[in-house]
């Protein structure tokens, strides 16, 4: 019976992908009815000790708007929630992490979880929040990024959750641990691509079928189309259609794939209910609904995720883990513990022990920036990531008594400033000279100093004497050097 279900499914996933084929359902109300008691049958049995997805997500800050309050009285296995990631680069950043913790945190209330990947609106370009036209992406570049985001998107939201998380009251917000109840707890998790249904639609068919629903004067008045056509240069007739095409997107789902809730940061909120108007005025159904969660923003209102050398990747192949982790470490007092509640499953009992024990006297600094780092660390790069980032971290510490190996010294090598000098021109060098050589420190006087302070570093051993050698015991493994001015500033010198 359920291969048949799935061969009907399959055929009227095709016939809705051919071209001249109509999209409107009768307007009927047994479809209605069909998706609520499908939806119902399908869910676990609901507890009173059980809170809403929704009611968790509003407790840890990371509900902004949601369409209607319908949402937050779902039931454990009757959301199916997506959430669009373009593939705009190789690797997704920072400010698409909110996105994936949510779809987690609908995981881990039963609910399905959907990453839709924009293999087709990737080609577009989404105007929310930019002051500019996205640069055009070459047709491999975007099935490339494609890709590598599918596999990160899956290795993220795959892995199985650890704690039991209890709320304010005592409560169990969620049973997460390995048990069979947990089994039958957690839901599923797909990842889709619009390319696969947009290649097969005509731009005719587009504007007869879908385009004649949409209301120009409607579109005009979201927020990011209005700064858009207000700017010195304007908005391209490309990225104007851009809220229609996704809306169309959580039609298709809606309709074919029982998809009936998209989320996304609040400059998405104009963009999914057209999806919302979409599907009501197309499909003559209600139960599709919308939810936003906060930009990832500072205390100070800038983006978090930003720095000098560009965005924060969550792929270990642009950003390492160790860089990773290290730039969550840093994350001031002041956001730490609001980035606890939205980054991390961590149970709000423990987040706000965290913040009690930093009020204490004799807390140890950056504690609480520590488990952060830990947490966000295992949720995107697993317990393998934290590993290497916990071990690189230690090993690099000046004074730190970890043996270095050349493997952990070329591991940071992408993240620290680094050099290549050969043989000769490092054994008997003195070290002042290469201090200065590789660029650690601007002049001997400047080593000199730090010598005195006592915060000159080879290798993590802290350097006494100003006429200090460097010996072959010293050279790693007879391949690299690691300098240290102070606790930060590092040099990695590659022998040849």
């Amino acid at each position: 019976m359920a291969a048949t279900a799935m061969a009907a499914a399959a055929a009227a996933s095709r016939a809705f992908l051919r071209p001249h084929r109509c999209l409107l359902l009768p307007h009927t109300h047994p479809l209605r009815r069909r998706l609520s008691t499908n939806a119902t049958a399908s869910a676990p049995a609901a507890t009173a000790a059980s809170p809403g997805v929704v009611d968790v997500l509003m407790k840890r800050g990371l509900v902004e708007a949601i369409t209607s309050e319908a949402l937050a009285a779902a039931r454990p296995g009757e959301l199916k929630v997506y959430c669009g990631f373009d593939p705009t680069a190789e690797s997704l950043h920072l400010g698409n992490l909110l996105g994936l913790v949510a779809l987690s945190w609908f995981r881990r209330c039963g609910h399905t979880a959907v990453a839709l990947i924009g293999g087709a609106t990737g080609r577009v370009g989404d105007p929310s929040g930019k002051s500019s036209e996205r640069p055009e992406l070459g047709i491999a570049a975007v099935e490339g990024n494609s890709d590598a985001i599918k596999s990160l998107v899956a290795q993220i939201l795959g892995r199985v959750p650890e704690p039991a998380h209890r709320s304010h009251s005592g409560q169990k917000e969620l049973s997460l641990d390995n048990s069979a109840n947990s089994s039958q707890t957690m839901g599923s998790f797909l990842i889709l691509d619009n390319y696969d249904w947009w290649k097969d639609i005509t731009l005719l068919d587009f504007l007869r079928e879908v385009g004649r629903f949409a209301r120009v004067g409607t579109m005009i008045a979201k927020e990011s189309v209005k700064k858009r056509l207000a700017s010195e240069d304007g908005m391209s007739y490309t990225e104007f259609t851009y809220q229609l095409l996704q809306g169309y997107d959580f039609l298709y789902m809606f309709k074919n794939m029982g998809v009936n809730v998209q989320i996304g940061g609040s400059d998405q909120w104009g963009n999914i209910t057209a999806g919302t108007e979409l599907i009501r005025k197309i499909l003559q159904v209600e139960g599709a609904h919308g939810l936003t969660f906060p930009l990832l923003l500072k205390s100070d209102g800038t983006k978090f995720g930003k720095t000098e050398d560009g965005a924060i990747w969550l792929s270990s192949k642009m950003l390492s883990p160790y860089k990773f982790y290290q730039y969550f470490f840093a994350v001031p007092d002041i956001d730490v513990i609001r980035f606890m509640k939205i980054l991390t499953f961590l149970s709000l009992d423990e987040i706000l022990e965290l913040e009690d024990s930093m009020k204490k006297p004799g807390y140890v600094p950056n504690t609480v920036q520590k488990r952060l780092a830990e947490e966000v660390t295992r949720f995107v790069h697993g317990e393998e990531g934290l590993e290497e980032a916990l071990k690189a971290t230690e090993a690099l510490r000046p004074g730190a008594q970890t043996q270095l190996d050349a493997q952990t010294i070329e591991g940071i090598a992408d993240d620290v400033p680094s050099c290549s000098l050969a043989y000769d021109q490092v054994f008997k060098s003195p070290l002042i000279d290469l201090a200065v050589s590789t660029g650690l420190l601007t002049s001997k006087s400047a080593v000199k100093r730090l010598i005195k302070q006592g915060g000159l570093y080879l290798n993590n051993v802290r350097i006494d004497s100003e006429d200090k050698l460097v010996e072959e015991g010293d050279i790693v493994d007879g391949k690299v050097l690691l300098l240290s001015a102070g606790k930060k500033n590092k040099m990695v010198v590659r022998i040849s």
